[in-house]
């Protein structure tokens, strides 16, 4: 079993719900991405493309319309993932999985979203519908089916029981803004980002060279003054991910084929894991998939000098670093210093089946850039799952 590798990682610019990229299909973006990310390797070189797409709209096999929409040649084998949030980090995992065990030497993962073009569901109208009222269904509203309830609330309810309510998942929400809007001012996503140009109807086309969605106004006089949505006893528009549009993908290698092609490998996989647990406890989730990968590795999580948890809400890492710490308060201060330094998905946004593939590059080149050993990357997803990641960078 040889060490899988990280050659390259690139991502678009998140835009707004119904920004500027809302003009793009997942197909459209997710081939950017993927194209952008391999850059001189030859497309015929890939074993496997692997991505994450979550939301209804873009027709069967999307993943498979990338390789013909991508140019790539037509037998490139493809994998369409669907695991919530998860998608693409499990798309990385399944990835790493192949090589290591000697199925494929490259293999390019990622993930896309196009929140701004998801349908509106009318299952009532297949057959007809007879005098009455029907239901239009919003799939952006993520319900739990076995809980009968909306994500948002019980966010809310789990953050509050364990300590974080809505006064901290408000302070989170600003330090998340300020963070990546620092970070824009100081260029440090400018590894992981390439620019999108955007056609206009007279002119020349727009550029968008960052993430839409960072507010440097964000205070919490501010969101002080938004009601709690969907029945959540915390949860608002201000201290919930962002809807977002984007693409993001990840070039895997075998680290011998990576070194023999000319390649300097950016970070090794030292591991990968997906767990599941109760629907309820999906803030939990990352802090689960974390300490179990952790231990699996026989390392401590004081190692870990970059960590990412997906900000799907404030309470996923307000209640993760305070589970990591075993409900220490103190300790899960002291670890949030470490955590989402650049922001994270209420400020950059967060298009579902991209974001897993997201945190994992902005955490990889943020360890480089401080010339730290390990980072760690988690993601919750709904109904109760989770994924975690360990890198080790290489210099």
């Amino acid at each position: 079993m040889g060490n899988v590798v990280i050659v390259n990682a690139k991502r678009t610019p998140f835009g707004n719900f119904g920004g500027s990229l809302m003009g793009f299909t997942n197909v459209q973006l997710g081939a950017m991405a993927v194209n952008q990310t391999k850059g001189e390797l030859p497309a015929e070189h890939i074993d496997q493309l692997i991505m994450g797409n979550v939301y209804p709209g873009s027709g069967l096999s999307p993943v498979r319309q990338i390789v013909c929409a991508a140019g790539w040649p037509i037998d490139t084998n493809a994998l369409h993932v669907e695991r919530a949030c998860c998608s693409s980090m499990s798309a990385l995992g399944i990835g790493y999985e192949r090589i290591r065990f000697g199925r494929a030497k490259i293999i390019m993962i990622g993930g896309m979203e196009t929140m701004s073009t998801t349908p509106y569901m009318l299952p009532q109208l297949r057959w007809g519908n007879r005098l009455g009222d029907f239901t239009v269904y919003d799939d952006l509203v993520v319900r739990n089916p076995y809980l009968n309830a909306p994500m948002a609330q019980y966010a809310g309810e789990v953050g509050v029981e364990w300590g974080e309510g809505r006064e901290q998942q408000d302070e989170w929400a600003v330090r998340s803004n300020l963070c990546a809007v620092a970070a824009q001012e100081k260029e440090l996503f400018k590894d992981e980002i390439f620019p999108v140009e955007i056609p206009q109807k007279k002119g020349d086309p727009l550029v968008l060279t960052k993430d839409e969605h960072p507010r440097a106004d964000s205070s919490m006089e501010k969101l002080a003054k938004l009601n709690p949505v969907y029945g959540s006893p915390t949860v608002t528009g201000g201290n919930a991910s962002a809807l977002s549009d984007g693409a993001s993908a990840i070039l895997l290698m075998d680290e011998s084929e990576a070194l023999e092609r000319g390649y300097k490998p950016l970070a090794r996989i030292v591991d990968w894991i997906s767990v599941c647990s109760e629907p309820r406890n999906s803030p939990l989730l990352p802090s689960v998939a974390a300490r179990r990968l952790l231990e699996a590795n026989n390392l401590r999580l004081e190692r870990m000098s970059v960590i990412e948890i997906n900000e799907a809400f404030a309470s996923m890492p307000l209640v993760s670093t305070r589970a990591l710490c075993d409900n220490n308060l103190t300790d899960a201060k002291k670890l949030r210093e470490r955590v989402n330094v650049k922001g994270g998905a209420i400020a950059i946004g967060h298009p579902v089946g991209a974001s897993g593939a997201r945190v994992t590059m902005t955490m990889m080149y943020e360890l480089r850039r401080r010339k730290e050993q390990y980072g760690l990357s988690a993601i919750c997803g709904a109904i109760g799952q989770g994924d975690a990641v360990i890198l080790e960078a290489i210099y």
